[in-house]
């Protein structure tokens, strides 16, 4: 049995990562601010921390070890540098929940294309990291800290967007609700192309990865990438609506995915290491009709 700490776990696909890990038979250490109600009963421990408070963390891991941990709740180089020296000794692999956010726009990114190890580290804490650019920046310092400080053989997993049919964020079912309503979708740039993996595939990889002797970035998704276009072409054939899209749109019709630039990831590293995923067209086509399905429940 593993005993294994998950700083986080209490949201979207962290939940289904430490479900699992408990059916795997690990001995699962939660650590959270505590105050979101988890489903994991009386078969986690328990750890309250505040990732902005570096005295809280010091408190939690007192006297503790663990074999392995998950990070799914850092977001600044502070909290990474705080955890690296806080758990340092204690800990022997550590499997960092980055994004493909770390890499400039583009498409089909390679592992390569950012490199964590020469990435100059500036400290700053999460508040100092607003929108989009601030999350690509706190990600990038992130994973720079934890691979430079080497306290720990580190995997960074750059997730592509994660979707799923229990997406709280509901992205991808904002854009099937718009067109079955027949209101515009606000979508500048149609061009942009995006990466995707389906939540329990996330958390599937996260629990093999953290078997694994794999050390470095990853980018774990389905192949390949498509473009918000693309996208509505789908979504209108699987409905058989026409799609308003509107190039000039006010903020409350804008869609959520659409973003300055393309986000795309080349997955062939993890594929070579023997993780498969869902293809592409087939995780969306099967979220497409299940959201057109709850819409016409909805509806009724």
């Amino acid at each position: 049995m593993n005993k294994v700490l998950v700083l986080g776990g209490t949201q979207y696909f962290g939940k289904k990562l430490v479900e699992m890990l408990i059916d795997h038979g690990n001995e699962v250490t939660i650590a959270t601010r505590g105050t979101k109600a988890d489903p994991f009963g009386d078969k986690v421990n328990r750890l309250r921390i505040d990732r902005e408070k570096k005295e809280t963390l010091a408190e939690a891991f007192k006297g503790k070890e663990w074999d392995l941990v998950y990070d799914q709740s850092c977001f600044s180089p502070t909290e990474a540098r705080d955890t690296s020296e806080l758990l340092c000794g204690r800990v022997g692999r550590y499997i960092f929940t980055s994004s493909q956010a770390v890499y400039e726009f583009g498409t089909l990114h390679k592992e390569e294309d950012f490199n964590p190890f020469t990435y100059p580290i500036k400290y700053k804490g999460r508040r100092e990291y607003p929108g989009y650019v601030g999350y690509k920046e706190a990600k990038r310092a992130s994973e720079a800290v934890f691979h430079q400080l080497g306290q720990f053989e580190t995997v960074s997993s750059r997730f592509p967007i994660v979707v799923s049919e229990d997406d709280y964020t509901e992205r991808l079912k904002f854009h099937v609700d718009k067109i079955l309503s027949g209101q515009a979708i606000g979508i500048p740039q149609p061009e942009m192309r995006y990466s995707f993996i389906e939540a329990a595939e996330a958390a599937n990889f996260l629990v093999k990865i953290g078997k694994s002797d794999y050390i470095g970035p990853i980018n774990p998704g389905s192949a390949g990438d498509i473009s918000l276009q693309e996208l509505i072409d789908k979504i209108e054939l699987l409905t058989g609506k026409e799609a308003i899209v509107d190039k000039n749109p006010p903020s409350d019709s804008m869609s959520p995915y659409a973003l300055p630039g393309s986000w795309s990831i080349d997955t062939s590293r993890a594929a070579a290491l023997g993780y498969g995923f869902m293809d592409l067209h087939l995780l969306l086509d099967t979220l497409i009709k299940k959201y057109i399905m709850a819409y016409g429940k909805i509806s009724e």
